[in-house]
């Protein structure tokens, strides 16, 4: 498995350097961390005593990777989920914030688990996210792939990727239940 410095990396060589696209609303951004991002961290990288276009300019991929760690991998708790699935969701949360755990809990929902999709990882989903990766890691993490290809996706889709997905998926009833507590 990878470590989170590595998957860190491995995020950070998709994020590219210096953009600044007027049709972005992520606005002036490096390596993924946009000048938002920094202003609300407080991350005055020149030590200027503002936070500004500047600081986004001098931002080192070693400064990106140490606020990806911080803000995106430890702050929302991912480092409490199955380690089978730190990759997928720290890679999301860089990139859609608490839509990526919003989907995670929608998946773990869609394996019979009973979790609120509040976006925030807490004790419930942290003991549905492992309970389900005991019981079925591979079509956990295929799961967790494919609801991620598409940000609104609150339940599984058919396709390739889910045909023995499906086998282990409880159905639901029309009141939203799976009539059973266990995969």
């Amino acid at each position: 498995m990878q470590t989170v410095i590595e998957i860190a990396q491995n995020i950070l060589k998709s994020e590219g350097g210096y953009v600044n696209d007027p049709d972005d609303p992520g606005g002036p951004t490096k390596w993924g961390v946009t000048l938002k991002t920094l202003q609300r961290l407080r991350r005055d990288i020149t030590g200027n005593g503002r936070v500004d276009l500047q600081d986004v300019r001098a931002l080192t991929p070693e400064h990106a990777i140490e606020i990806f760690v911080q803000e995106y991998f430890y702050q929302p708790k991912i480092n409490k989920l199955p380690i089978i699935l730190h990759p997928s969701v720290f890679d999301m949360n860089v990139n859609a914030g608490t839509a990526s755990i919003i989907i995670l809990q929608s998946v773990l929902f869609e394996f019979g688990q009973n979790v609120t999709r509040d976006g925030i990882i807490g004790i419930q989903t942290i003991t549905a996210a492992n309970s389900v990766a005991q019981r079925a890691p591979d079509h956990l993490v295929d799961a967790y792939g494919i609801a991620r290809r598409d940000h609104y996706l609150m339940r599984l889709i058919d396709g390739p990727a889910c045909e023995n997905l499906h086998a282990h998926v409880p159905a639901r009833k029309a009141d939203g239940s799976n009539g059973q507590s266990n995969l």
